[in-house]
């Protein structure tokens, strides 16, 4: 492979790789230090995360660009009342005020995630907090997927879209990370500016057919995301033309079809989100490389069940067994 960072995203016999999303949303609070050890400790080698800019151009790790008050509290411990602070309009010491450790569950997001644990005095981390963590001897084989977010308010400034890239890419390199970072996103702009800044880094190009509906709470990709008019089968040719390495399509548009395009085009293929069984099954039969969920005690559970696995034999630290 062209790009060492692959091998580490692509299927191989009996193995069917598991990304945790935002470290294991559904278990832990998302985009936190805490939820991303919990997916190390579940044994995933592959971690899904978000990343943008503080006012002080701090990059730091969550997901909307606004702090949403579903999931953030304030200093004194109430849920945010009033206009939602943007990220990059606080300063990193201002953003560090603020509780990311639980949520509001009876917000239509919180109500999402009922299994999520809430945790008190958690904060919204930097890039280079998760960065020190994988640099420890026991996550030396760990990857990213280290998606950019794309702000819809500065889509044509181009001054400040590449210069997210820039800081986002001199923090992986600093950290000799590398390596082991695939960056990720859903505005194709940006990532050809991932290409010319980050030739070593492989491209992820994340998709999403607009007749799908976003997702509750959630900031929505849609205004950045060029694929209006297209269908399944066109996706893949798309991302392959465009230089990318990875396509990382929403798992309700992967056909078997267009999954066997990819493959002919040379991309491997990561599915987000999947969460229910049923779809995480789905895309087991379909034989797809990656699987981005935010239950990886349930997808472990199903490639167990299978005599699968999502690590090859000889990184798996103990032999496990099916129930």
């Amino acid at each position: 492979m062209p790009f060492p960072q692959l091998s580490a995203c692509a299927a191989a016999p009996g193995v069917i790789r598991l990304v945790g999303h935002r470290g294991a949303r559904g278990v832990l609070p998302e985009n936190t230090i805490e939820g991303f050890e919990f997916a190390l400790t579940s044994g995933l080698k592959l971690l899904e995360l978000d990343v943008t800019a503080t006012r002080d151009g701090v990059v730091v790790i969550t997901h909307n660009h606004r702090l949403t008050r579903s999931m953030v509290r304030d200093a004194t411990g109430h849920w945010l009342q009033g206009e939602e602070p943007k990220v990059s309009q606080l300063t990193y010491a201002e953003l560090s005020e603020f509780d990311a450790g639980g949520l509001d569950g009876t917000t239509a997001y919180g109500q999402r995630f009922p299994d999520q644990s809430f945790m008190t005095g958690v904060a919204i981390p930097r890039l280079t907090d998760l960065l020190d963590l994988l640099r420890q001897r026991e996550h030396q084989d760990v990857h990213l997927f280290l998606e950019i977010k794309s702000d819809p308010d500065l889509v044509q400034n181009s001054t400040a879209r590449t210069a997210l890239v820039e800081a986002v890419v001199a923090e992986v390199r600093a950290a000799h990370l590398e390596p082991r970072t695939i960056l990720h996103s859903f505005d194709w702009t940006m990532l050809e500016d991932c290409q010319r800044i980050a030739p070593d880094m492989p491209t992820s190009f994340l998709t999403q057919l607009p007749e799908n509906d976003d997702d509750i709470g959630e900031d929505s990709s849609k205004a950045v995301n060029p694929v209006e008019g297209c269908s399944a089968m066109d996706l893949p040719d798309r991302v392959a033309a465009a230089g990318g390495q990875l396509w990382c399509p929403y798992h309700l548009d992967v056909t078997e079809q267009s999954l066997a395009r990819a493959r002919e085009l040379g991309l491997t293929t990561m599915v987000w989100t999947v969460n229910e069984s049923d779809d995480i099954q789905r895309m087991i039969t379909l034989g797809v490389d990656a699987i981005c969920t935010d239950y990886p005690g349930r997808a472990q559970r199903l490639l167990l069940q299978q005599g699968l696995h999502w690590l090859p034999e000889a990184a798996r630290s103990c032999v496990t067994t099916c129930a």
